[in-house]
């Protein structure tokens, strides 16, 4: 390895600074979220920071050659990036990398060179750039190096100096933005790369790998802010994705993002980038992006729900479930209930249930798209994290999922919990619902209203347990070609049942394994079937109440709304689309009724 008073500076030795300077985010993250005020008061940019860090710091290793390691920091970085200020952060380091040569060492003179020729990369990266942020830092930081570069020949002392710049540029970021001028703060983004920046200084004042590696063996977490002061929010969705083989320039792109949102920012180039936006339609959006790149990642982050459960939690029991869970969204927002999307894929499309596509839109895609759609479960880490948060803020939790013989969903939130419940001392509910769509729609709603009620958490888990028993659905299948498609009738069988026009009916077993209900030969006579069955399974019982699902087919809805009021003498709690999981093999013009008895 070089000396640094070589001025040359090798993959190693970059690997070590970044990770010193990664060091310094994920320590001072609980100050940065404490601070954030702009673009949106959400508190999180030390979180996001350090989560972009993070996935440099756990994903690469050191290498001896600057270019590659420069390149594994900037791929890293933006695989990983979260929030305006991370991206940003990931847009920098992209910037590095594209403007340095394929050498193994470089001198320091050409590392300001990458420096200063990184700052266009994230103007462009943003669709209205903004002065007194991490922006105008990192420029301001980049011509001080530039200046100094060919008048002191001491790398050290030079960037010791550039920390008085640094700090001199953050102190103005107050002065710069009215939204900081009116709490006194500095920028967070901006102070995140000036403690970088210190970070990096430390490591070359002491050059102690020997410390810097017991620091990367212990665990840091990433921290959740419980402050969020209440102001009008203008975007509800904090959205994210990568996109592969992009077809359009970044500029178009950013055009397109402007005009659904705000707080934009393009990273990477078009053969993969990143971007990042604040939506209140995130599903148009990713339905006009399909046909402009490969969607491989997302995230949607509900602001909404992340303000209410800091200043506006209406009860002390927090309340989760899946999306296969039927329920309005009126429902879900009036009782504050956490939907945790499953990933659903069209080949190599990637979508997020009932948040980037919607079910309407999916029974389009089902129809038209060569490639059957395939489902993915939640998984461990992310209930962790979303128990993490919601332990901070609630007495308990209660989480409710679709049965367990469909999906792994159950056992990651179970394990989850068991996890959060030792951490924090509070007690976490998974429990089965051995249903899904709605069904597992009036399970949920019985559980908030109860919750509502103020009932105790050990009578809401008892009822519970008991509802699931007396929980019932049952779907009227118009046609086989997707449940043939989907491999849930093999084709010879199909064949015959589709030559003969046999229409089945599928419920759920004691056990919350799918069950072939009935046989007919017309979508009219399943339905009249499914009736008679609900008088028959209902008799000397009452209705608490049912829901009225369909694939595609609201007149259906319409109808079986109409006979479900004569039998019960009641309006349904809604009448809706009916989960992708379901729609998926029932596929369009399926009816389906599910009805929980009280006990």
């Amino acid at each position: 390895m070089s000396k640094i008073d070589t001025f040359e500076i090798n993959g190693k030795f970059l690997y070590y600074a970044f990770v010193a300077g990664g060091n310094q985010i994920l320590q001072n993250q609980v100050e940065l979220n404490a601070i954030n005020v702009f673009p949106v008061n959400d508190n999180d940019t030390g979180t996001n920071l350090a989560s972009t860090v993070r996935s440099v710091i756990d994903n690469i290793k050191p290498h001896k050659s600057y270019k590659t390691t420069v390149n594994n920091i900037a791929d890293a970085a933006l695989t990983g990036a979260r929030g305006n200020s991370g991206v940003i952060f990931a847009q920098f380091l992209h910037g590095l990398s594209r403007e340095t040569q394929n050498k193994a060492s470089i001198t320091f003179f050409e590392f300001v060179e990458s420096v200063k020729k990184s700052i266009p990369y994230i103007y462009e990266a943003i669709a209205i750039p903004i002065e007194g942020t991490m922006l105008t830092v990192i420029k301001d930081w980049a011509e001080f190096l530039t200046c100094k570069k060919g008048i002191i020949s001491d790398f050290k002392k030079i960037m010791i100096d550039s920390l008085v710049v640094l700090e001199k540029s953050l102190a103005e970021t107050t002065l710069k933005l009215k939204a900081l001028n009116k709490t006194g703060f500095v920028d967070a983004g901006a102070k995140g790369f000036v403690l970088f920046v210190k970070g990096i200084i430390d490591f070359i004042s002491d050059w102690n790998i020997r410390t810097l590696k017991v620091e990367l063996t212990e665990t840091i977490s990433l921290v959740h802010s419980d402050k969020m002061t209440d102001e009008e929010m203008t975007h509800r969705f904090c959205t994210e994705a990568i996109l592969k083989n992009v077809n359009i320039t970044k500029k178009e792109l950013q055009e397109i993002l402007t005009d659904r949102g705000d707080s934009v920012v393009v990273a990477g180039s078009e053969s993969i980038c990143r971007i990042h936006l604040h939506t209140n339609q995130p599903d148009e959006l990713f339905h006009h992006l399909k046909d402009k790149g490969i969607i491989t990642y997302q995230k949607v982050d509900d602001m909404l729900r992340q303000h209410e459960v800091l200043t506006k939690r209406k009860w002390n029991i927090a309340l989760v479930t899946d999306s296969t869970c039927d329920l309005s969204q009126d429902l879900i927002d009036y009782y504050q209930i956490h939907v945790v999307p499953l990933n659903l894929n069209f080949g190599d499309y990637h979508y997020l249930d009932k948040v980037t596509i919607q079910p309407n839109r999916f029974y389009d895609l089902l129809e038209s798209s060569s490639e059957f759609p395939k489902t993915s479960q939640i998984n461990e880490q992310t209930f962790t994290n979303l128990y993490s948060h919601l332990a901070s803020h609630y007495d308990a939790i209660i989480a409710l999922h679709l049965t367990s013989e469909f999906s792994g969903t159950c056992s990651n939130s179970l394990k989850a919990s068991e996890r959060i419940k030792k951490e924090f001392n509070k007690p976490v509910h998974v429990i089965n619902s051995k249903n899904l769509s709605g069904a597992l729609g009036l399970l949920v709603l019985k559980t908030a209203q109860n919750i509502e009620a103020g009932e105790s958490l050990e009578l809401i888990i008892e009822s519970l347990e008991r509802d699931v028993s007396t929980t019932k659905i049952f779907v009227s299948v118009r046609d086989l070609k997707h449940m043939i498609r989907g491999g849930r009738v093999s084709k010879p069988k199909g064949f015959i049942a589709r030559l003969i026009g046999l229409n089945p009916i599928v419920s759920m077993d004691e056990n919350g394994k799918s069950l072939l209900f009935g046989k007919t030969f017309s979508q009219q006579a399943s339905l009249r079937k499914i009736y008679s069955h609900i008088k028959q399974i209902g008799h000397g019982k009452s209705v608490w109440n049912y829901i009225i699902l369909h694939a595609h087919n609201p007149e259906g809805g319409q109808n079986a709304e109409d006979k479900m009021f004569e039998i019960t003498g009641k309006k349904p709690v809604s009448v809706m689309d009916i989960s992708p999981v379901i729609g998926m093999h029932a596929g369009n013009g399926a009816i389906a009724i599910a009805v929980l008895f009280n006990h």
